[in-house]
């Protein structure tokens, strides 16, 4: 990192047209990604569910209820000729994307009216054999289902989709027109000076713009769902304003420490800016993204383009930090500080001072340890208890604003049609019809609740049948339901249970079995990084340990809100009674490599003043001095960006933002200002041990800063 910041140093214009370059044609090659997304979903394909929507396609085409036009009026009931002769007109012009449509006309139901009779309910199967196609065959049905003289309403899971994309992406507009401004404005305070305070938003546009590109090269080689810009986005513009905030600020205090006559001080500083804060950045990039990393290993496409997105925005956002930037910040020279503000103008740039108040909050918590480690761990144990009492779900119309069509269009469907009800389908092969009936008679012996079966249709030795019993899909009953099914087996035959309460069963399963692997490839990964950058087997356990708990008070937070029900109406949501099993997985990947970001620097600044010092007091004091007030205001920014997540209308995204804006908060001030000081002074000189052979390799070939 010494030499690349001399290379940087002398070829400051040719790296800066080549990054120039490199941006504009990631702009233009990555506007095309959103062509190349899939819609990717949360199925595991080798569950069961999934197996068993792959059969039931195969045999019978897609029978599952894919979207339900409910169409009403308060002057006509389902009977009267006016009514009739809209609906069947309707249906009659439907586009041929449809593989089946109940018809109450053609086959008479009551399930299929409402209590009063005003309104009636078309359940319809879409017409392919992926989600895409799926997607595709919903966007062409759409604009047809409108009766007239009806009042339409439209339910069912490709609704609900179709509702969260578009107010996702107008959310994620919002959220950027919000935090962008506020960004600058932090930034401008922080800094002082304009030219210092557009840096960081500079960096965050190189890192979205880049990631957008990389990521439509990955979707040559593989699916990458349109969600990874959601994460980009987040990922992008956060690390991105970091990573500037550390490169500006060390450069600033090493410029600081020259002459002012010197020609040659912005070149000096630029090179140990690059070999002391660029080597944090360099050790940062490179835990973030292995943590994000560790998404891969789950088969659920969502899951593993979040972590396609998320990396391809760190290692952007890092290398614009350590090109871009510093190239930038070599041939501004002290003018890094032009357009300061009129309090600013006649005070010089501080170098930093060793006894300021960060200091003095570091020796006064390390003159009490012991009570410091054990009230703040306490504390955030605390906090986690809810998590203790999570339960687990997945998607459905409830993630969605109560005023969403397709949440008013489920709300209609549970209280004119209901009760709410679930189901599951069951695809027996090679199973004889007295087998069929035996079986079926062991399912309706089941209770509380009490499950239902019809065959819906049969071809050959092949036969599908549908189970129903009163609830929700996603609740905990229904789960238990379809486990009990499942235990139930036909004499002869097989029988394979999906559906979409099956499917979230999978998804719990598929997510429990991967998650260990998951906190293996993190915990790993993180342990040898950071005992490359610090030569310490102590500090990484410890940092490991102090993220988990950070972390999980987060989860506690999230629990108690989204969970649980607590401050609905003050956050403008409806709480399902679950947490979506896929958004702390992501929480988890992202947190972990953020919480790492702020250590690598605070640690990074420490160990300078060790190998200057061996005094660890002093040592401890000093780097929270240095990096107490930065680490602060990135996080502040970093929180912003985040937080402005917590104003969509959708649950789990306001979920991912609440959350990680707690997490953030928690980790820069409590875990950073009083934990970590706390520990370094109980462990002493044993936070730098490490067994001898380590250590002798550590010196040799370490990522040790100067």
């Amino acid at each position: 990192m010494e030499r690349w910041g001399a290379i940087i140093a002398r070829r400051a214009v040719q790296i800066l047209v080549v990054g120039v370059l490199a941006v504009l044609g990631a702009g233009a090659y990555g506007a095309g990604v959103f062509d190349s997304l899939s819609q990717g979903g949360f199925d595991d394909s080798a569950s069961e569910s999934s197996r068993e929507l792959v059969r039931e396609r195969q045999v019978f085409g897609n029978r599952t209820v894919d979207v339900v036009a409910i169409y009403s009026s308060d002057d006509h009931t389902v009977g009267d000729p006016t009514f009739e002769s809209s609906v069947r007109a309707t249906i009659a012009d439907l586009p041929g994307v449809t593989t089946q449509v109940v018809n109450f006309y053609e086959t008479p139901s009551p399930s299929l009216v409402s209590h009063d009779k005003h309104a009636l309910q078309v359940p319809i199967s879409l017409e392919g054999d992926t989600q895409n196609e799926l997607l595709e065959s919903w966007d062409e049905l759409e604009p047809h289902l409108g009766a007239d003289g009806l009042e339409t309403d439209v339910a069912g899971a490709f609704a609900v989709y179709g509702d969260v994309n578009e107010i996702t992406e107008k959310d994620l507009a919002k959220a950027e027109m919000i935090s962008a401004p506020v960004v600058l404005l932090l930034s401008l305070l922080i800094f002082g000076s304009l030219v210092a305070a557009s840096m960081p938003v500079l960096v965050g546009a190189i890192a979205v713009v880049g990631a957008l590109a990389v990521v439509r090269l990955l979707t040559v080689f593989t699916e990458v769902s349109i969600f990874s810009v959601n994460v980009i986005t987040l990922i992008g513009l956060g690390l991105a304003i970091d990573y500037a905030l550390f490169i500006i600020s060390r450069f600033r205090e090493e410029l600081a420490r020259r002459p002012e006559d010197d020609p040659d001080a912005a070149g000096e500083a630029i090179t140990v800016t690059m070999a002391t804060a660029g080597r944090t950045v360099l050790v940062s990039g490179l835990t973030v993204a292995a943590a994000l990393s560790s998404l891969l290993v789950f088969p659920q496409s969502f899951l593993k383009s979040m972590g396609y997105g998320g990396m391809a925005a760190v290692i952007v956002a890092m290398v614009s930090a350590l090109t871009v930037l510093p190239a930038v910040l070599r041939l501004l020279g002290r003018r890094v500080d032009g357009g300061r503000l009129p309090w600013r103008r006649h005070r010089p740039v501080s170098v930093g001072n060793d006894h300021g108040a960060w200091a003095r909050l570091a020796h006064g918590v390390m003159r009490r340890p012991v009570v410091v480690t054990v009230v703040v761990t306490v504390s955030l144990l605390a906090i986690a208890s809810p998590f203790l009492g999570v339960t687990w779900g997945s998607v459905d119309y409830r993630v969605l604003p109560s005023d969403a069509p397709a949440h008013v269009a489920a709300d209609k469907l549970n209280t004119e049609f209901g009760p709410e009800a679930s189901s599951a389908n069951l695809l027996l092969d090679g199973v004889s019809k007295a087998d069929v009936a035996a079986y079926v008679d062991r399912i309706e012996g089941l209770r509380a609740p009490e499950v239902s079966v019809r065959p819906v249709e049969t071809a050959g030795d092949v036969t599908l049948l549908q189970a129903t019993w009163e609830g929700n899909s996603q609740s905990e009953l229904s789960q238990r339901v379809v486990e009990r099914i499942r235990e139930l087996r036909p004499d002869g035959g097989t029988v394979l249970v999906g559906g979409l309460a099956a499917t979230t069963v999978d998804l719990l399963d598929s997510v429990g079995a991967h998650l260990p692997w998951m906190g293996l490839i993190v915990i790993g990964v993180m342990l040898l990084l950071l005992f490359l950058a610090f030569g310490s087997v102590v500090l990484p356990v410890k940092a490991v340990v102090m993220n988990a708990i950070s972390i999980t008070a987060s989860f506690g937070v999230v629990t108690w809100i989204f969970a649980d029900g607590h401050l609905e109406g003050l956050l403008g949501f409806e709480s399902q009674g679950y947490l979506d099993a896929t958004q702390p997985i992501l929480m988890l990947a992202i947190l972990f490599g953020l919480s790492m970001d702020y250590e690598v620097f605070l640690l990074s600044r420490v160990r300078e003043q060790w190998d200057l010092s061996h005094d660890n007091d002093r040592a401890v004091a000093i780097g929270l001095q240095k990096t107490g007030r930065i680490i602060t205001s990135a996080a502040l920014l970093l929180a912003i960006v985040i937080g402005a997540f917590g104003l969509s209308g959708i649950v789990f995204m306001k979920m991912i933002g609440i959350g990680m804006l707690v997490a953030l908060l928690l980790d820069a001030t409590v875990v950073r200002a009083l934990l970590v000081p706390a520990t370094m002074k109980l462990l002493g000189r044993w936070n730098w041990w490490a067994p001898g052979p380590l250590l002798r390799w550590w010196e040799r070939y370490g990522l040790r800063g100067h």
